[in-house]
């Protein structure tokens, strides 16, 4: 089973530090390094919270031309993350140039990076799909179209809502995983986010890994917040 996975969206590693400061030194954390951080501090912030010993999801969406994808993941395989992440919507020769990619990237004798595909964002609402991508029928169509489509391409799973989670698992084999954020806890904020769930509905609809960002970011004790979080995750999957 794998741990809540912490998104650290904070602007520069002073947050990051003031942020993780607030942590028991001895947790070993899994972690997810978005855009404005990692565009921020660069690379160096990937080494840096390697060597405190957590797991780290890089999440970048890449989507862009085969071959320049392939030479991204090239190299991000280098600095040893655990997860990296494209949008499915590049297509299946750009999700096959992706892997290729952080196998070549990858030292001899380290493990390669799982690569999960971005099916459609939790922000994202029909009305939206339909009228702004131009995408027919429900979210719910479009996000096992595309789950589908990264697992031909040899992908280890998607990043879904876990509200389709349970449809993804139904329409692909069994080691295919489903990455979820849009966890809220009962009684915070939704924010920004559509489709959203509690970590214990999460475990209902057979998420495999949940990310949880600002209910713990931005809680008065964010750690306690992770341990609540932690701990109904862990004693569901009991």
């Amino acid at each position: 089973m794998y741990p809540p996975i912490i998104a650290l969206d904070v602007p520069n590693q002073t947050a990051l530090w003031g942020l993780l400061d607030q942590f028991d030194p001895q947790e070993k954390l899994f972690v997810k390094v978005g855009m404005e951080l990692f565009y921020s501090e660069g690379p160096q912030i990937i080494r840096a919270l390697k060597g405190k010993g957590h797991r780290i999801f890089l999440d970048l969406k890449l989507h862009d031309i085969p071959m320049t994808v392939k030479r991204a993941m090239t190299v991000l395989a280098a600095l040893g993350v655990d997860i990296v992440n494209v949008h499915a919507a590049g297509g299946r020769e750009m999700m096959r140039a992706a892997k290729a990619g952080l196998v070549a990237g990858t030292p001899a004798g380290e493990k390669v990076p799982q690569l999960f595909a971005v099916t459609q964002l939790t922000s994202t609402s029909t009305a939206q799909m339909n009228e702004e991508q131009g995408i027919p029928g429900t979210v719910t169509e479009s996000v096992l179209r595309y789950a589908k489509s990264a697992e031909m391409s040899g992908l280890d799973g998607v990043v879904c809502s876990a509200l389709e989670a349970q449809q993804i698992h139904q329409a692909t084999s069994a080691n295919f995983l489903t990455l979820t954020p849009g966890i809220r806890p009962a009684g915070t904020a939704v924010n920004d986010q559509k489709r959203v769930v509690t970590p214990a509905r999460a475990v209902e609809l057979t998420s495999d890994m949940i990310v949880v960002g600002r209910p713990i970011t931005q809680a008065r004790d964010p750690y306690q917040a992770y341990l609540n979080i932690k701990n109904e995750w862990s004693r569901l999957h009991e």
